[in-house]
Protein backbone atom coordinates (compact mmCIF):
# COMPACT_ATOMS: atom_id res chain seq x y z
CA UNK A 1 0.00 0.00 0.00
CA UNK A 2 1.18 3.43 -1.19
CA UNK A 3 1.75 5.94 1.94
CA UNK A 4 -0.87 8.19 2.62
CA UNK A 5 -0.59 11.94 5.09
CA UNK A 6 -0.95 10.77 8.49
CA UNK A 7 -4.19 11.77 10.52
CA UNK A 8 -3.17 14.25 12.55
CA UNK A 9 -4.86 17.61 13.70
CA UNK A 10 -1.41 19.66 12.76
CA UNK A 11 -2.15 18.61 9.05
CA UNK A 12 -5.15 20.40 8.79
CA UNK A 13 -3.79 23.95 9.11
CA UNK A 14 -1.69 25.39 6.12
CA UNK A 15 2.20 26.94 7.40
CA UNK A 16 3.29 29.95 5.24
CA UNK A 17 5.23 27.77 3.24
CA UNK A 18 2.07 25.02 2.65
CA UNK A 19 0.19 28.65 1.32
CA UNK A 20 3.09 29.69 -0.88
CA UNK A 21 3.05 25.71 -2.23
CA UNK A 22 -0.94 26.29 -2.81
CA UNK A 23 -0.52 29.89 -4.68
CA UNK A 24 2.01 28.24 -7.11
CA UNK A 25 -0.07 25.42 -7.72
CA UNK A 26 -3.21 27.52 -8.52
CA UNK A 27 -1.28 30.08 -10.31
CA UNK A 28 0.09 27.55 -12.51
CA UNK A 29 -3.27 26.09 -13.27
CA UNK A 30 -4.95 29.58 -13.80
CA UNK A 31 -1.75 30.01 -16.42
CA UNK A 32 -2.81 27.48 -18.22
CA UNK A 33 -6.62 28.04 -18.32
CA UNK A 34 -5.58 31.06 -20.77
CA UNK A 35 -6.85 31.42 -24.13
CA UNK A 36 -3.58 30.58 -25.24
CA UNK A 37 -2.37 27.88 -23.22
CA UNK A 38 -4.79 25.17 -23.33
CA UNK A 39 -3.92 21.81 -21.43
CA UNK A 40 -2.74 20.01 -25.51
CA UNK A 41 -3.00 22.86 -27.29
CA UNK A 42 -0.14 22.76 -29.80
CA UNK A 43 1.63 26.21 -30.03
CA UNK A 44 0.74 27.55 -32.95
CA UNK A 45 4.24 28.04 -34.99
CA UNK A 46 4.36 24.73 -33.81
CA UNK A 47 0.79 23.89 -34.97
CA UNK A 48 1.21 25.40 -38.64
CA UNK A 49 4.62 23.62 -39.33
CA UNK A 50 2.51 20.35 -38.26
CA UNK A 51 0.28 21.19 -40.97
CA UNK A 52 2.53 21.92 -43.47
CA UNK A 53 5.10 19.28 -43.32
CA UNK A 54 5.01 15.96 -45.57
CA UNK A 55 7.08 13.10 -45.40
CA UNK A 56 9.68 11.44 -42.48
CA UNK A 57 10.54 14.07 -39.93
CA UNK A 58 11.93 11.95 -37.22
CA UNK A 59 13.89 14.69 -35.14
CA UNK A 60 11.50 17.64 -35.42
CA UNK A 61 8.59 15.46 -34.24
CA UNK A 62 10.72 14.34 -31.42
CA UNK A 63 11.30 17.97 -30.56
CA UNK A 64 7.56 18.44 -30.70
CA UNK A 65 6.40 15.37 -28.48
CA UNK A 66 9.50 16.35 -25.53
CA UNK A 67 8.00 20.49 -25.83
CA UNK A 68 4.75 19.44 -25.55
CA UNK A 69 5.34 17.26 -22.03
CA UNK A 70 7.86 19.37 -20.42
CA UNK A 71 4.86 21.95 -21.15
CA UNK A 72 2.48 20.07 -20.40
CA UNK A 73 1.25 21.66 -16.45
CA UNK A 74 -1.73 18.76 -16.43
CA UNK A 75 0.40 16.19 -17.62
CA UNK A 76 2.69 17.24 -14.94
CA UNK A 77 0.23 17.78 -11.66
CA UNK A 78 -0.66 14.68 -12.18
CA UNK A 79 2.82 13.10 -12.57
CA UNK A 80 3.89 15.04 -9.39
CA UNK A 81 0.64 13.55 -7.89
CA UNK A 82 1.78 9.97 -8.54
CA UNK A 83 5.31 10.37 -7.22
CA UNK A 84 4.63 12.59 -4.10
CA UNK A 85 5.02 9.57 -1.68
CA UNK A 86 7.21 7.38 -3.87
CA UNK A 87 10.22 6.75 -2.02
CA UNK A 88 11.82 4.22 -4.00
CA UNK A 89 13.42 3.75 -7.60
CA UNK A 90 11.52 0.86 -8.90
CA UNK A 91 8.16 2.24 -7.53
CA UNK A 92 8.54 5.60 -9.42
CA UNK A 93 10.23 3.39 -12.28
CA UNK A 94 6.97 1.23 -12.23
CA UNK A 95 4.01 4.35 -11.95
CA UNK A 96 5.50 6.17 -14.55
CA UNK A 97 5.69 3.13 -16.90
CA UNK A 98 2.55 2.68 -16.48
CA UNK A 99 1.56 6.20 -16.94
CA UNK A 100 3.09 5.98 -20.16
CA UNK A 101 1.89 3.22 -21.25
CA UNK A 102 -1.62 4.29 -21.33
CA UNK A 103 -0.24 7.98 -22.73
CA UNK A 104 1.55 6.30 -25.45
CA UNK A 105 -1.05 4.09 -26.36
CA UNK A 106 -4.39 6.28 -27.15
CA UNK A 107 -2.32 8.59 -28.65
CA UNK A 108 -1.32 6.02 -31.07
CA UNK A 109 -3.64 4.46 -31.70
CA UNK A 110 -6.36 7.49 -31.50
CA UNK A 111 -4.16 9.18 -34.20
CA UNK A 112 -3.73 6.30 -36.42
CA UNK A 113 -7.46 4.91 -36.34
CA UNK A 114 -8.78 9.02 -36.35
CA UNK A 115 -10.50 8.39 -32.84
CA UNK A 116 -11.08 11.75 -31.49
CA UNK A 117 -13.10 12.88 -28.10
CA UNK A 118 -14.44 16.38 -27.24
CA UNK A 119 -11.27 18.38 -26.48
CA UNK A 120 -13.24 20.34 -23.53
CA UNK A 121 -14.31 17.08 -22.55
CA UNK A 122 -11.27 15.06 -22.69
CA UNK A 123 -9.47 17.90 -21.07
CA UNK A 124 -12.10 18.06 -17.77
CA UNK A 125 -11.59 14.49 -17.14
CA UNK A 126 -7.70 14.92 -16.81
CA UNK A 127 -8.79 17.63 -14.68
CA UNK A 128 -10.42 14.93 -12.71
CA UNK A 129 -7.25 12.67 -12.57
CA UNK A 130 -5.33 15.27 -10.86
CA UNK A 131 -8.18 15.89 -8.24
CA UNK A 132 -8.45 12.11 -7.79
CA UNK A 133 -4.62 11.90 -7.58
CA UNK A 134 -4.34 14.26 -4.37
CA UNK A 135 -7.40 13.06 -2.81
CA UNK A 136 -6.10 9.33 -2.89
CA UNK A 137 -2.41 10.77 -1.63
CA UNK A 138 -4.57 12.58 1.45
CA UNK A 139 -6.03 9.41 2.09
CA UNK A 140 -10.05 10.69 1.67
CA UNK A 141 -11.15 7.03 0.05
CA UNK A 142 -10.01 5.11 3.12
CA UNK A 143 -11.42 7.65 5.33
CA UNK A 144 -14.64 8.14 3.30
CA UNK A 145 -15.23 4.61 2.22
CA UNK A 146 -13.08 2.19 4.14
CA UNK A 147 -11.00 1.03 1.01
CA UNK A 148 -8.04 1.87 -1.15
CA UNK A 149 -8.31 2.31 -4.91
CA UNK A 150 -6.14 -0.05 -6.97
CA UNK A 151 -3.50 2.71 -7.75
CA UNK A 152 -1.70 1.23 -10.49
CA UNK A 153 -5.14 0.41 -12.33
CA UNK A 154 -5.99 3.89 -11.58
CA UNK A 155 -2.56 5.31 -13.05
CA UNK A 156 -2.76 3.22 -16.30
CA UNK A 157 -6.64 4.47 -17.06
CA UNK A 158 -6.07 8.49 -16.37
CA UNK A 159 -2.42 7.62 -18.69
CA UNK A 160 -4.80 6.72 -21.44
CA UNK A 161 -7.02 9.69 -21.32
CA UNK A 162 -3.87 12.02 -21.28
CA UNK A 163 -2.76 10.07 -24.52
CA UNK A 164 -6.45 10.48 -25.95
CA UNK A 165 -6.23 14.29 -24.80
CA UNK A 166 -3.40 14.43 -27.31
CA UNK A 167 -4.40 12.62 -29.77
CA UNK A 168 -7.63 14.52 -30.20
CA UNK A 169 -5.48 17.86 -30.35
CA UNK A 170 -3.33 16.09 -33.10
CA UNK A 171 -6.11 14.86 -35.05
CA UNK A 172 -7.56 18.83 -35.48
CA UNK A 173 -4.31 19.92 -37.28
CA UNK A 174 -4.84 16.89 -40.02
CA UNK A 175 -1.46 16.22 -40.27
CA UNK A 176 -0.27 14.48 -43.61
CA UNK A 177 -0.17 10.85 -44.04
CA UNK A 178 2.94 10.75 -45.64
CA UNK A 179 5.15 9.41 -42.90
CA UNK A 180 2.43 9.22 -40.14
CA UNK A 181 3.47 6.39 -38.14
CA UNK A 182 7.33 7.04 -38.28
CA UNK A 183 6.73 10.70 -37.51
CA UNK A 184 3.90 9.26 -34.27
CA UNK A 185 6.80 6.78 -33.62
CA UNK A 186 9.05 9.48 -33.21
CA UNK A 187 6.87 12.34 -31.55
CA UNK A 188 5.98 9.68 -28.98
CA UNK A 189 9.64 9.16 -27.94
CA UNK A 190 9.95 12.54 -27.84
CA UNK A 191 7.19 12.84 -25.07
CA UNK A 192 8.83 10.07 -22.57
CA UNK A 193 12.12 11.89 -23.21
CA UNK A 194 10.53 14.86 -22.02
CA UNK A 195 9.11 13.00 -19.54
CA UNK A 196 11.82 12.01 -18.22
CA UNK A 197 13.43 15.28 -17.90
CA UNK A 198 10.61 16.62 -15.89
CA UNK A 199 10.30 13.62 -14.09
CA UNK A 200 13.80 14.33 -13.03
CA UNK A 201 13.58 17.88 -12.13
CA UNK A 202 10.18 17.14 -10.12
CA UNK A 203 12.28 14.23 -8.03
CA UNK A 204 15.40 16.45 -7.20
CA UNK A 205 12.96 19.13 -5.43
CA UNK A 206 10.99 16.28 -3.92
CA UNK A 207 13.85 14.95 -2.40
CA UNK A 208 15.37 18.37 -0.88
CA UNK A 209 11.46 19.18 0.00
CA UNK A 210 11.49 15.73 1.90
CA UNK A 211 14.40 16.26 3.78
CA UNK A 212 13.17 19.02 5.87
CA UNK A 213 11.42 19.08 8.80
CA UNK A 214 7.85 19.93 7.57
CA UNK A 215 7.21 18.11 4.48
CA UNK A 216 3.78 16.48 5.68
CA UNK A 217 2.81 19.81 7.25
CA UNK A 218 3.87 21.23 3.68
CA UNK A 219 2.15 18.13 1.76
CA UNK A 220 -1.29 18.46 3.19
CA UNK A 221 -1.81 21.44 1.74
CA UNK A 222 -0.14 21.11 -1.67
CA UNK A 223 -2.02 18.14 -1.90
CA UNK A 224 -4.98 20.63 -1.18
CA UNK A 225 -3.52 22.54 -3.87
CA UNK A 226 -3.47 20.36 -6.62
CA UNK A 227 -6.60 19.28 -6.04
CA UNK A 228 -7.99 22.74 -6.06
CA UNK A 229 -5.96 23.00 -9.42
CA UNK A 230 -7.49 20.20 -10.31
CA UNK A 231 -11.25 21.28 -10.18
CA UNK A 232 -9.85 24.62 -11.70
CA UNK A 233 -9.41 23.06 -14.45
CA UNK A 234 -12.14 21.04 -14.76
CA UNK A 235 -14.59 23.69 -14.23
CA UNK A 236 -12.95 25.88 -17.15
CA UNK A 237 -12.98 23.09 -19.48
CA UNK A 238 -16.85 22.45 -19.02
CA UNK A 239 -17.35 26.08 -19.14
CA UNK A 240 -15.98 26.14 -22.48
CA UNK A 241 -17.75 23.11 -23.88
CA UNK A 242 -21.43 24.67 -22.73
CA UNK A 243 -20.16 28.22 -24.50
CA UNK A 244 -18.29 27.21 -27.12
Amino acid sequence: MLPVLPDRHWCTRASSGGRHLMWILLALALFGTSSDVLAHAVAQGDKGYIQEITGVNLIAFMYLGAKHMVTGYDHLLFLLGVIFFLYRMQHIALYVSLFALGHSTTMLLGVYFNIGINSYIIDAIIGLSVVYKALDNLGAYQRWFGFQPNTRAATLIFGLFHGFGLSSKIIEYDISPDGLVPNLLAFNVGVEIGQIIALAMILIVMGFWRKTDGFFRHAYTANVAMMSAGFLLVGYQLTGYFVA
